[in-house]
């Protein structure tokens, strides 16, 4: 009877050493790009931990991330051209390919079966199996004379379609990927000068182009594209700065509350509030510095907002109903990035410069942890696998 019992005790043991670890869903995890070792953190929001790390990514000096639509595989975009899929369970690299020479971004098909992604040099946009990191299309951004442009301001849209803008011929191009090795491509050109970085709102009906080269935007209605775009926004641009622009901000980082928008002004010390129905400036916030970033709470009760140089130790809270500055943050040196966790109780903040993630509770401010990371600066959490243009 002891032997037997033995043996089941040292057959328990093996099988306890053999196991998988711990299952575990992915809602709260997410990555955050560790962009002087070409490395990603990826972490936890419930117990605010760094679970570990995934290197091997090549430049990620501008780097974006999606996800699966299960949140459990990230596939990274890094400046080199390179895109990364990563197991955030396994937290290791499933594939990788070099698909271009220069890449600034990507997106991911409405129904979670493809990636593509925005390419600098040569131009153009690849679009890739999710699964297996297969190129199933290349599609070149050549103009009427055979010039190719920069890709910029790709986004997922409705209808399993991909948007996109080119930069030095000033057209906006729509994608429908409903079969995929046979793309349909509708093109609207003479959107203005050099679109330099676009975003869809959270709806997926309006794509909006900022212009370099001019003042104002291209907007693109998708619910009704024959109405072709048109520019809003005659004021915001190049053209209206009054300050030189040490960083011009992404567009992706405006914030839609309710019926509003609130937008960084380029070249001013200022956030814009612009009503969405009609497209028009409706008041101005004064703020500390040239804002690049302006993140809603999910909530849609705060944006916060962070600064280029050489304000980019500083983070100010604006309370939207009142349209006031409530707080006044100094997370560290060089604060790139903000995300809120999936509810909104907390804001996680870079500090790239000072090598470490800040951490409040978005109610009092108070600093619920601090995490080490080397050179931070995107932070992506899973559950944007369910918003559109994220």
């Amino acid at each position: 009877m002891l032997k037997r019992i033995s043996i089941v005790f040292v057959i328990s043991l093996f099988l306890y050493g053999c196991a998988s670890p711990p299952l575990r869903g992915t809602g709260d995890l997410g990555v955050v790009i560790e962009r002087a070792t070409g490395s990603i953190a990826i972490v936890e929001t419930t117990h605010r931990l760094v679970l570990g790390h995934v290197s091997g990514l090549g430049d990620l000096s501008h780097a974006s991330v999606n996800y699966s639509r299960d949140g459990r595989y990230a596939y990274v975009f890094g400046r080199d051209g390179g895109l990364s899929k990563i197991d955030l369970l396994k937290m290791e690299i499933v594939k990788r390919v070099i698909q271009s020479g220069n890449s600034i971004g990507g997106a991911i098909s409405q129904d979670g079966r493809l990636v593509a992604v925005a390419n600098y040099t040569p131009g153009g946009v690849k679009v890739f199996d999710s699964a297996t990191l297969e190129l199933v299309a290349d599609i070149p951004s050549l103009n009427d004379e055979g010039k190719p442009s920069k890709v910029v301001g790709l986004v997922d849209a409705p209808g399993n379609c991909f948007v996109w803008s080119l930069f030095e011929s000033g057209e906006i191009w729509v994608g429908d990927m409903k079969s995929p090795a046979h793309p349909l491509l509708r093109k609207y050109k003479n959107i203005g000068r050099e679109p330099y970085d676009a975003m869809i709102t959270a709806d997926g009906r309006y794509y909006l182009a900022g212009l370099f080269g001019e003042d104002g935007m291209a907007q693109l209605d998708l619910w009704n594209p024959d109405a072709g775009v048109k520019r809003v926004l005659n004021h915001y641009g190049k053209g209206e700065q009054k300050l030189p622009v040490y960083k011009m901000p992404h567009l992706e980082g405006w914030a839609a509350t309710g019926n509003e928008l609130l937008v960084p002004a380029v070249g001013r010390h200022e956030v814009l509030v612009i009503d969405e129905n009609t497209w028009q400036e409706v008041a101005h916030i004064p703020v500390h510095g040239q804002p690049v970033f302006v993140v809603a709470r999910p909530d849609n009760r705060q944006v916060w907002v962070n600064f280029a140089l050489p304000d980019n130790d500083t983070v100010q809270v604006i309370d939207v109903p009142s349209r006031a500055i409530v707080q006044t943050l100094k997370p560290g040196k060089g604060v790139l990035h903000m995300e809120f966790t999936p509810r909104g109780e907390s804001v996680w903040v870079s500090a790239r410069d000072d090598n470490k993630l800040l951490i409040y509770d978005s109610v009092t401010f108070d600093v619920q942890g601090e995490l080490p990371a080397s050179n931070p600066s995107g932070i992506f959490f899973t559950h944007r696998a369910n918003r559109t243009g994220l």
